[in-house]
């Protein structure tokens, strides 16, 4: 897969899971322009997050049943900004709720296009494929924060989902232009078959443990990223939305940092990498905690802490695939359960730690999160999937994962 596929592929994660976070910096001016209370606009993005957490059960799985996966690609896209326009034009509520649920829902996208670059990718580039395409969700995360913020202040917080609803339409259509086709041999799972075995994924080892992991890792990530506004429009700092969303930059040289995580998955050290970065992960915490101090110590434990996540992540879908290769959309979709219940966790606990302890508090939440992370990858040893004859699996049959182009 040359790199301008893989950039492709990684502007679709970014802007469809931008669609479920860019409500965060713009809470009270939407909760206002739409009648919402100011202690229920939470719901603004847990409507979102809920789509998605549907989604990952009911969509994902046809990227396991659909011959061409580049093609439910675009269909995904193509509904997604259907639901970001309910939500720039909508004048309640329950419209913009709707919305966002449609939204939510067909975020999913970002698994299937991870499936999709995985299976297209030989063994020996897949982590670097991954790596690259599974960027794009992190930009989306993070730089959904910096973008909402200026797009706010200058044309107020609908033009935020009305560039997202153009920019998915856009992508669509370049999915379809510029990605080959996907010709995957055998007969497909059934629907309802597909669903069915999604549960059965849940009793795999690799999956659970790799699951815990990210469950752990996105808590922490989460209590990051949903309470970091707190202490920095608090006394001393009292900085306004787009000075506070200026610190997602931080995050994205921390995230984009680790896109050679990929590379070490390749050559068989994930289990290496998943260790050193989950101690960081617990490191970068101590720096973090030290606001409201010295910013200067808060970058570089931002900057830390989403290389270590996006290291681990990386590291986490390799094994998977590699493991699953022939269920690589529902073994991801599984997997993303995890991640996105220990977003929620974050999120939700950080704001009640917070308001009762403070920065401090948040920061031993955090911190707190990240060691048993550590301790489910100590307790789980080194993987068998590190070994030589998986990383370089024996040649496949003659036609076998053959793509062309259209």
């Amino acid at each position: 897969m040359d790199v301008w596929r893989r950039l492709l592929l990684a502007a679709v994660c970014g802007v469809a899971v931008a669609g479920i976070y860019a409500a965060q910096p713009v809470l009270a001016p939407m909760g206002r322009d739409l009648g919402v209370s100011a202690a229920h606009t939470g719901w603004i993005v847990a409507t979102g997050q809920f789509g998605y957490l549907a989604g990952l059960v009911l969509l994902v799985p046809l990227g396991d049943v659909v011959v061409d996966r580049r093609r439910l690609i675009a269909v995904h896209l193509a509904i997604t900004a259907t639901g970001l326009v309910l939500t720039a034009f909508a004048s309640a509520g329950w419209m913009a709720f709707a919305g966002l649920t449609v939204a939510g829902l067909f975020a999913v996208v970002v698994q299937t296009t991870v499936a999709y670059a995985a299976s297209l990718s030989p063994s020996a580039e897949r982590g670097r494929n991954i790596g690259v395409v599974t960027s794009g969700v992190v930009v989306g995360i993070l730089g959904a924060r910096v973008v909402t913020g200026t797009l706010a202040d200058v044309w107020g917080w609908r033009s935020v989902y009305a560039v997202l609803a153009v920019l998915s339409l856009g992508l669509a259509a370049l999915v379809l232009v510029a990605l080959p086709t996907e010709d995957r041999h055998g007969s497909p799972a059934g629907y309802r078959q597909a669903v069915v075995s999604l549960g059965g994924l849940f009793g795999h080892p690799l999956l659970l443990t790799r699951g815990l992991i990210a469950f752990f890792l996105f808590a922490s990530f989460g209590t990051l990223w949903s309470g970091l506004s707190l202490p920095l429009a608090d006394a001393p700092w009292h900085l306004n939305e787009s000075q506070i969303g200026l610190f997602g930059i931080a995050g994205l040289a921390g995230a984009l940092g680790a896109a050679r995580a990929g590379r070490w998955a390749d050559a068989g050290r994930t289990t290496q990498v998943t260790g050193l970065a989950l101690t960081l992960l617990v490191l970068s915490w101590a720096a973090i905690a030290q606001l409201p101090g010295t910013p200067g110590l808060l970058i570089v434990g931002i900057v830390a802490l989403d290389f270590a996540v996006q290291a681990v992540h990386v590291s986490n879908q390799h094994l998977l695939t590699t493991a699953h290769p022939d269920r690589t959309s529902s073994v991801i979709g599984g997997y993303m359960v995890f991640y996105s219940l220990g977003s929620a966790l974050g999120a939700a606990a950080t704001t009640a730690v917070f308001t009762i302890h403070g920065w401090a508090g948040s920061s031993l939440l955090g911190a707190g999160f990240a060691v048993c992370a550590l301790a489910v990858w100590a307790m789980n040893g080194r993987s068998p999937l590190d070994s030589a004859d998986v990383r370089h699996p024996p040649h496949r049959a003659p036609g076998a994962g053959v793509v062309r182009a259209d």
